[in-house]
């Protein structure tokens, strides 16, 4: 052995570049990406509509400061919420195929460095939405983040109706996106949220039963798990879409929208419906994956109707 070595002190380790980077993207894969960005519309949605809404008839430009502060708090509290899901859910991750890679379960990154992570992005989106756009969003913010984390995420592992309790999480960063401009829940926040909420059911439906296996092995009780036959998926899927028709269209009830969202709406929720009967019908990985695509494509196109129509109207 050389004695030089035992005497000098140990290099310090250099991170390269490429490490650091490859770093960075990891715990970016722990903020669902394309989650987050969905929820960076919806709210962004939720705001254009309020202001909409007030300026009606008086003009009057969009604040996009007081949005900018919107997103960045709403971004930071939804990257908290799926971080933390992660890391709460890394075992039963790790049993399923489609979520073994993940960073968590793969063991790419240490369990408690992406619970402070998470805690963090919690913690600065609330504080950030708080003091640069107002408390009532701040609120609802920790309300959604406490109700993922800590209702939804543990009660999937017990029973098939997560489903529905995770949808209202889902729908509320519309409601943040009103309250932030606003500084109340009106009617149209209501409205966002019931839509949102009847849109993810035939949505979560499909993503349950073309990876019911993946499910059942993982030990998460989801409606295609505990019924194989697939006769209630079927028909909540239906039932689901079916209701989202009508109450689409509560913005134009409420003033909030006319035709061109009105035909929108009422077009594309049909399109969603149909999907959801043919699945009904045939309950086929294909038809499921149809499903999923087409309830992809129906809220932006369900958002993009309503902003036409403000530019519109």
């Amino acid at each position: 052995m050389n004695p030089e070595a035992l005497s000098s002190p140990a290099e310090p380790r250099v991170l390269s570049p490429a490490h650091l980077w490859a770093r960075a993207g990891l715990y970016l894969e722990l903020t669902k990406p394309r989650i987050t960005f969905m929820v960076l519309v919806t709210a962004a949605a939720g705001f254009v509509l309020a202001h909409g809404a007030a300026a009606s008839g008086a003009g009057g430009s969009l604040p996009l400061g007081l949005l900018f502060h919107v997103l960045a708090g709403t971004g930071l509290v939804a990257a908290s919420g799926s971080a933390l899901n992660m890391v709460v859910e890394r075992e039963h991750d790790g049993r399923m195929r489609r979520t073994a890679s993940r960073p968590l379960p793969a063991g790419k990154l240490d369990p408690d460095r992406a619970l402070a992570f998470g805690v963090a992005l919690g913690v600065a989106g609330l504080v950030w939405l708080a003091l640069a756009v107002n408390l009532l969003t701040a609120v609802l913010g920790a309300a959604t983040l406490a109700a993922y984390v800590f209702v939804y995420t543990p009660m999937k592992r017990v029973s098939s109706l997560a489903t529905v309790v995770g949808a209202a999480p889902g729908a509320m960063p519309p409601v943040m996106g009103w309250a932030a401009y606003t500084g109340e829940l009106g009617p149209g926040a209501w409205a966002l949220f019931g839509i949102l909420f009847f849109w993810q059911l035939p949505h979560f439906l499909a993503i349950a039963w073309m990876y019911r296996a993946d499910y059942a092995r993982a030990g998460f009780p989801m409606l295609p798990v505990v019924e194989p036959d697939g006769g209630s998926t079927a028909r909540q899927a239906v039932l689901w879409a079916a209701a989202l028709v009508p109450l689409s269209l509560l913005p134009v009830a409420l003033g909030l929208a006319g035709p061109v969202y009105a035909v929108g709406a009422v077009a594309l929720g049909l399109g969603y419906l149909a999907a959801s009967v043919t699945f009904g019908r045939e309950r086929t990985a294909p038809a499921a994956k149809r499903l999923l695509l087409v309830s992809v494509a129906y809220l932006p196109g369900v958002l993009g109707a309503l902003l036409a129509d403000r530019l519109i109207g």
